[in-house]
C-alpha cells in the first residue's frame, strides 16, 4: 500500500530520459525533492524541483522514474505528471503512477574506501531553514570540528571522529579533493544517518552521512573524483606486480 509506505517529508528523486538534440542518444537529468502529500493508493503530491533557486516546471504528461528516500530504505516507481499548481506559494506536483511501487535492492552510489581530512559542525537554524526550503546557505566563519573521511560516494560518505553528532541531525561538510588534477573544495549539507562507537578505539565514533539538496554537478564530480582514484589503483596495482 503505497500510504504505508510513502509519507509526507519522504525525499524523492526524479529522473527523467529525454533524447538529446542529436536524436540518437539519451541524457537522464536526476531532480531531488520531498514528497508534499499522499493523495491515494496511486497518486501524491510532490514539491516542484528547485536547481539553482530557480522552480524546474516539469512538463504535464511528462514520465519520471522516482526514488522515494524511507527509512525501511529505498522504493521506485514509475509515475507521470498529472497537474501542476501553485497553493500558499507553494508549487506542487500531482504525480500518476504507472507501475508498481517496488523494494529498490541495488546501492545507489558506490563507496570508495580514502583517508580524507574533512571539517563539520552543526547546521545553524537559518540554514535549517534553507534546507526545508530546498536551498543551501551556510553561514561563514564558523567554528568547526575536524574529522577524517573513510568513504566517499555520489551519495553520501562516512567519517569517523573524536565526538559525535546525533542521529538526523544536519551538519556542514567541507573537505577537499583532487579532479582532474586540480584541488577543489566541496562545501556540503548532510544528514546524519548512523552514529556508532568504534569497537577498537573507545571514544572514536563512525558517522553514515547523507548529502542533503546536494547540486547535480557537484555529485557528478564527486563520482567523478572515485573513478579517476579507482583508475589510479588499479595502475599502482599493476605496476607493483611487474
Amino acid at each position: 500500500m503505497l500510504s504505508d509506505i510513502i509519507k509526507a517529508g519522504q525525499f524523492v528523486d526524479l529522473q527523467s530520459t529525454r533524447k538529446s538534440e542529436e536524436g540518437d542518444e539519451t541524457y537522464k537529468k536526476l531532480y531531488r525533492t520531498k514528497v508534499f502529500d499522499v493523495l491515494s493508493e496511486d497518486q501524491l503530491e510532490i514539491l516542484m524541483p528547485i536547481e539553482q533557486q530557480k522552480l524546474i516546471l516539469l512538463p504535464v504528461d511528462g514520465e519520471y522514474d522516482l526514488c522515494f528516500v524511507t527509512d525501511n530504505g529505498l522504493y521506485q516507481c514509475f509515475a507521470r505528471v498529472l497537474d501542476r499548481y501553485k497553493s500558499n506559494n507553494v508549487y506542487i506536483l500531482v504525480m500518476e503512477l504507472t507501475s508498481n511501487l517496488r523494494k529498490f535492492q541495488r546501492r545507489e552510489y558506490y563507496r570508495f574506501s580514502c583517508a580524507l581530512e574533512m571539517s563539520s559542525r552543526m547546521l545553524e537554524p537559518e540554514e535549517i531553514r534553507a534546507v526545508d526550503r530546498q536551498e543551501v546557505y551556510l553561514v561563514p566563519g564558523l567554528p568547526v570540528k575536524r574529522s577524517v573521511i573513510v568513504d566517499i560516494s555520489g551519495g553520501g560518505l562516512r567519517f569517523m571522529a573524536n565526538y559525535k553528532y546525533d542521529v538526523d541531525s544536519l551538519i556542514y561538510c567541507n573537505y577537499k579533493l583532487m579532479v582532474q588534477g586540480e584541488p577543489r573544495e566541496y562545501q556540503l549539507v548532510g544528514k546524519i544517518l548512523s552514529v556508532e562507537e568504534s569497537e577498537n578505539r573507545p571514544g572514536v565514533f563512525e558517522h553514515r552521512v547523507q548529502y542533503v539538496n546536494v547540486d547535480v554537478d557537484v555529485r557528478e564530480e564527486i563520482i567523478k573524483y572515485i573513478f579517476e582514484e579507482e583508475r589510479k589503483q588499479r595502475r599502482n596495482e599493476a605496476g607493483r606486480r611487474k
